[in-house]
């Protein structure tokens, strides 16, 4: 059997990805890249991803499946994950927090579109975003564009709620952020288990929202239920 230089076999490493086990909070890059252009990575995806078909027996003559494999790459690079490259990292620009507002500020119910990095499959769900002012506060929609920038990359939902939380405490000068992300995996719900009710909850608290009585009007906040009809 195959050894992987930790010791561990090929095929307990895809065991371990059932498990969602995430290493870090930093999502796995090489070194290499960004060394070639996002159109050479578009055309290299392009052709793996025609041989895939080719070899799952498809007619790629057929006028549905001509394009597929461009379009597939394609949203690979630009869409789905564009979030692994830094220069589409959104500008997190502060403010002075000139009206001296001191309570914490919720941004929830937050669109998530992110994709499991163990079976290439979508992770759908909403995040709920929350910081008290140190002195910067920050643009509503750039809490909403962080957590879109985290999510457009291979991920594990618990890196991802961590990521969100350090970006905007480097941001804002503060530890007291917090996030907690409700999705679900359609690696569960449509192959596996097929389990389509369950999804998962991660959560990260920093500075002030340890506590037990900050953590708890968080969690009231965003189960507030929100309707403007």
């Amino acid at each position: 059997m195959f050894e992987i230089k930790n010791g561990m076999s090929k095929e307990n490493l895809e065991d371990r990805g059932e498990d969602h086990v995430g290493s870090c909070a930093t999502t796995p890059l090489r070194a290499d890249a960004f060394d070639i252009s996002d159109a050479d990575k578009i055309e290299k995806i392009q052709e793996n991803v025609r041989e895939i078909l080719l070899t799952l027996g498809m007619d790629l003559t057929d006028d549905s499946l001509k394009g597929t494999a461009k379009r597939v790459a394609k949203s690979f690079v630009n869409e789905l994950f564009a979030g692994l490259n830094p220069d589409n990292k959104p500008r997190l620009s502060t403010f002075d927090n000139n009206y001296k507002y001191g309570e914490m500020l919720v941004e929830k119910n937050i669109v998530v579109y992110s994709t499991c990095e163990h079976h290439l499959l979508p992770i759908i769900g909403r995040a709920h975003v929350a910081y008290i002012s140190k002195g910067q506060v920050i643009g509503l929609s750039k809490m909403n564009r962080i957590v879109d920038y985290f999510a457009k990359r291979p991920q594990v939902q618990e890196r991802l709620t961590m990521q969100v939380v350090q970006a905007l405490q480097e941001s804002l000068g503060t530890e007291d952020v917090a996030c907690v992300i409700d999705a679900k995996h359609l690696c569960v719900n449509s192959r596996g288990v097929r389990d389509i009710e369950s999804s998962t909850v991660t959560a990260e608290f920093g500075g002030k929202f340890k506590s037990k009585d900050t953590k708890s009007e968080f969690l009231n906040y965003i189960n507030l239920e929100t309707n403007f009809e």
